[in-house]
């Protein structure tokens, strides 16, 4: 399905997902799903949505001036090769959590260096927070276009926060906009002691400078797992300051020349 009015359109942007397992996953997918929709008819852009990974190739990403990855990755090696394709040829894309992840072994390993090492750089997943709860963000630059109109520390909606492989300060590729301000700690509840943490810095939103993109470490709603009802306890887009965090990237994205 496709939103926005067409003889007012700035740019298209495409989610892609897979909607499968997680359920805190699948139930960001579909929030994700309604507010790109809602706020793409309130700033004259089109998003469209497919759980089609087959359509991550040339002639359908030239459709589209963004891709959104919602929730997991391509696979494919065709897709994969299209998508690096669209990127270095100017495309841009934003990426949502679960998006970055990967763990050798795991059903999601380590077999694509230049999407995890090169593009987000972050390499694998280390650890993470749980269960999901709110953090202090902190604006690293407030000169950043995805910074209008937001404070310099806010308090983000519950999420499970990802730590990784490659320290992204390092790496001058990439440009940190938001980490965890140290107010947070103790992040997390447990019960497990190392899914507390207590110290240390955590990158949660940045982008690679030689490409169009952003990652957002957001995007997995509390689920009520313990008394196996699968109820949602918390949204992302519940937070009208996050809100206008990731509306300000995806016009920054799209609008960028």
């Amino acid at each position: 399905m496709s939103f926005g009015q067409a003889s007012k359109l700035t740019f298209k942007a495409v989610g892609f997902y897979t909607g499968k397992n997680d359920r805190a996953h699948i139930s960001f997918v579909h929030e994700a799903n309604r507010w790109f929709s809602k706020i793409a008819i309130e700033n004259n852009f089109s998003y469209d949505s497919t759980n089609n990974w087959s359509n991550l190739n040339d002639t359908f990403l030239s459709q589209y001036q963004v891709v959104i990855f919602l929730d997991t990755r391509p696979e494919g090696p065709e897709q994969r090769s299209a998508f690096e394709r669209y990127m270095e040829n100017g495309g841009a894309w934003m990426g949502f959590h679960f998006a970055g992840f990967s763990l050798t072994p795991s059903d999601f390993p380590q077999n694509w260096d230049w999407y995890h090492n090169q593009f987000i750089g972050a390499g694998q997943y280390k650890g993470n927070t749980w269960r999901p709860t709110s953090a202090i963000l902190r604006i690293e630059d407030s000169t950043y276009a995805i910074a209008k109109h937001l404070p310099v520390t806010f308090k983000s909606s519950p999420n499970e926060w990802y730590s990784w492989e490659k320290d992204l300060r390092k790496n001058s590729d990439i440009k940190i906009l938001l980490s965890i301000d140290p107010t947070s700690f103790p992040l997390g509840t447990g019960p497990k002691q190392h899914e507390i943490w207590h110290s240390g810095y955590y990158p949660v939103v940045w982008t690679n400078k030689k490409y169009k993109m952003i990652y957002f470490n957001m995007g997995h709603n509390d689920i009520d797992y313990e008394h196996h009802t699968d109820k949602e306890l918390s949204f992302q887009f519940d937070n009208d300051i996050q809100n206008q965090l990731v509306k300000n990237a995806i016009m920054w994205l799209g609008l960028m020349n």
